[in-house]
Formats: structure tokens, C-alpha cells, sequence
């Protein structure tokens, strides 16, 4: 796997410039969180001392950082990129941080920004505008070099190893929080340095599609929904595979298959230039045609990166073309209410040939014990 380097960097917050140019914007601004990290190499804990990154739409990238902070600032891989200004406890903090700003300008503003910091920014500014980057600019991190791809491979790969090792595990008379930690526990085993969320959802619990992990204990004939992910070297994993305790009922095969009919149809449907929306139809219209349209209740997809969640959205309603490099998640879904449900998904990156697979385990219906 190809290091990503301080060039990566300088290019990614000239290309961010490009961006703010092009939708009227003078420039982003951008506070501790994935933002940070991706522009600047930099994941300061956040705390109430406020840490900046102005990248004008025509200038030098500048970073505000308290001074007891400053030498992590310079160690990052971007530092030579970003010109670094200090400030010390006691200053009044945003009397510099305006200072990076023009009076009257219009900034993107990244969505993690702690609110008393903008406020303290308009208050010093009260001709400036702001706007989130989430909603001003939600393709700033979309489209993924080809060494972001790689490590998102790597991510998924790992994330395969690790639902191959919990099918090895006992379900059966096991706590839905008890087979969560085994997630975990292997997430990290198989390289994951953070892990977001490990989701377990048995029998009547699976129509729950964020449903957090309990007491219940898992039964012969259960359908159990298993959604986990979390980062590995920076990059998110995401994905969800359904087994079933013992042999299922006729309805849960059918279900089953529909979904993973679904979820083939919608793959097949990426494509560059297609319209983020399109994939979400794709699915929508196998599981309604089934008969189970009502019971898919969530979009079919959502970008991944340096975050589990964030654009594109696949979605009724989202007309953003597809690029190549973009990647995002196939899940779709169907959950009876008090009965169970199925999801199966995976992470894919579009190409000028259509979509590739990130997450490669199998996609059958495993039985487990």
C-alpha cells in the first residue's frame, strides 16, 4: 500500500481551494474533526482552545492553534503546507482567528465546528457569512485518490476477516451485547484502530435497523442482522451481513433472497454519471415488487472515508452524478415490525467499468450454531 505524503496533502488543500473558488465561497474554514485530519494531518483533542485551518479560495492555507499545542501542529505530514499561527491562554483567541478572515467574506465552514467558536467568529465578524461544508460543498472529500481507495480496500478486507472468524462462534444462547464484543474484539484483532459501531440485532430486534445491542439472548430460529465497521489507518469500514440460528422458514429465505437480489441490482446500476438517486431506485423497485416496498425504511447508501458516514448519500432526491473514485455503501433492507429483518451491504467504489466490491465475503445465508 502507497504512503500518503505530505504532496497528498498540499494538493488535497489546493484542490479544496479550487472548490471554495468554484461555488462563490472565499474560502473553507475548518475546525478539529474528519476535516481536519484530511486537509491537515491533524486530530488535535478537542477542547474549548480553539484550533483553526482557513484555506482561502486564493492564499496561504494558514492554521491557528494554541501554543501549548503547536509542536504536534508542526510534526503533521501537511505542516510544510500550512503556515502556523499561535495563540497563548489569555488572548482573546478570536481577535487572530478573524484576522484570517475577510470582514465581509463567505466561508464553508466545517459542521464539527464548536458552536461558541462561531459565535465568537461572527461576533468579531459580523459582515461575514458562513455556510456548512456538509451542505455548501458535500463532494469536498467524495471522490478518493487511489491510495485513499486502497486503504478503504484494506479497511473492508479487514472487516471480511472479521465476519468469516464470528461465524466460527457460538450463537445460540449468547447476549446480542456478547456477540457484539466478539465484533469488536476481532475488528481490532484484524488491524482496526478505532471501531464505530458493532451492531447486533436478533429476531425481532433485526426490524430495528440501528438497533443497539442488548440483553436478549439469541434462540434457535433467529434472524440475526450483524452491522459493524470502524476505521484502520484512517479509512472506515462498513458492513452488514445476516445469518440465522438453525434452519430458516420458507418467508425468511424468500426475504432474504429479495434483499440480496436487491442489493445485486443496485450494484449493477452504479455507473459514472449516473445519478446518486438512481442506485437507491434500483433496489427500491426489486423490494417493492416483491411486496415488501413499506418495509424498506432507510437509503440505500452512504458515502465512506476518513468517516464511517458522509457523501454522497444514495438517495430519493440526490442528483449528484457519480464519479469515478466515489465510494459508498449497498445495504438495503427489509424489517418486519416484532418478526426480524435482513441487510446485506457492502462498501463499492465507482469506476469508468462500473462498481467494484470493497467487502468480499460471502453473501449467502449462513446458518450458525
Amino acid at each position: 500500500m502507497r504512503e500518503i505524503t505530505a504532496r497528498h496533502f498540499a494538493e488535497r488543500l489546493e484542490r479544496g481551494a479550487r472548490h471554495a473558488a468554484a461555488a462563490g465561497f472565499d474560502g473553507l474554514v475548518i475546525a478539529p474533526g474528519p476535516d481536519l485530519a484530511y486537509f491537515a494531518d491533524y486530530l488535535p483533542v478537542t477542547t474549548e482552545r480553539i484550533t483553526l485551518l482557513v484555506v482561502p479560495a486564493d492564499g496561504e492555507p494558514t492554521m491557528l492553534v494554541p501554543a501549548l499545542e503547536h509542536g504536534g501542529a508542526a510534526a503533521t505530514r501537511a505542516a510544510g503546507a500550512v503556515r502556523l499561527v499561535d495563540w497563548a491562554d489569555g488572548d482573546d483567541e478570536y481577535i487572530p482567528a478573524a484576522g484570517l478572515l475577510r470582514p465581509d467574506g463567505h466561508y464553508a465552514i466545517s459542521d464539527a465546528t464548536w458552536a461558541m467558536h462561531l459565535l465568537g467568529l461572527q461576533q468579531k465578524l459580523p459582515d461575514a457569512r458562513f455556510d456548512a461544508i456538509s451542505h455548501a460543498l458535500p463532494m469536498l472529500r467524495a471522490v478518493k485518490s487511489s491510495d485513499e481507495v486502497d486503504r478503504l480496500a484494506a479497511a473492508g478486507a479487514a472487516a471480511d476477516a472479521t465476519f468469516e472468524d464470528v461465524l466460527r462462534l457460538p450463537f445460540a444462547g449468547r447476549s446480542e451485547r456478547q456477540v457484539a464484543a466478539e465484533l469488536d474484539r476481532l475488528l481490532r484483532e484484524h488491524g482496526h484502530q478505532q471501531v464505530d459501531f458493532t451492531i447486533v440485532a436478533s429476531g425481532p430486534n433485526g426490524a430495528d435497523p440501528h438497533h443497539e445491542p442488548g440483553e436478549r439472548l439469541i434462540a434457535e430460529g433467529d434472524t440475526v442482522v450483524l452491522d459493524f465497521g470502524g476505521l484502520l489507518d484512517g479509512y472506515g469500514s462498513d458492513t452488514t451481513r445476516t445469518v440465522h440460528v438453525g434452519e430458516p422458514t420458507d418467508e425468511e429465505h424468500e426475504v432474504y433472497e429479495v434483499v440480496k437480489r436487491a442489493q445485486q441490482t443496485a450494484f449493477e446500476a452504479v455507473g459514472v454519471g449516473v445519478p446518486c438517486q438512481e442506485i437507491d431506485r434500483a433496489a427500491r423497485r426489486v423490494i417493492r415488487d416483491a411486496g415488501y416496498g413499506e418495509f424498506f425504511i432507510h437509503r440505500v447508501g452512504h458515502g465512506i472515508g476518513v468517516t464511517t458516514h458522509e457523501p454522497p448519500y444514495l438517495v430519493e432526491g440526490e442528483e449528484q452524478p457519480i464519479e469515478a473514485g466515489m465510494c459508498f455503501s449497498i445495504e438495503p433492507g427489509i424489517y418486519l415490525p416484532g418478526r426480524f429483518g435482513v441487510r446485506i451491504e457492502d462498501i463499492v467504489v465507482a469506476a469508468e467499468d462500473g462498481a467494484h466490491r470493497l467487502n468480499n465475503s460471502s453473501r449467502e445465508l449462513h446458518l450458525v450454531g
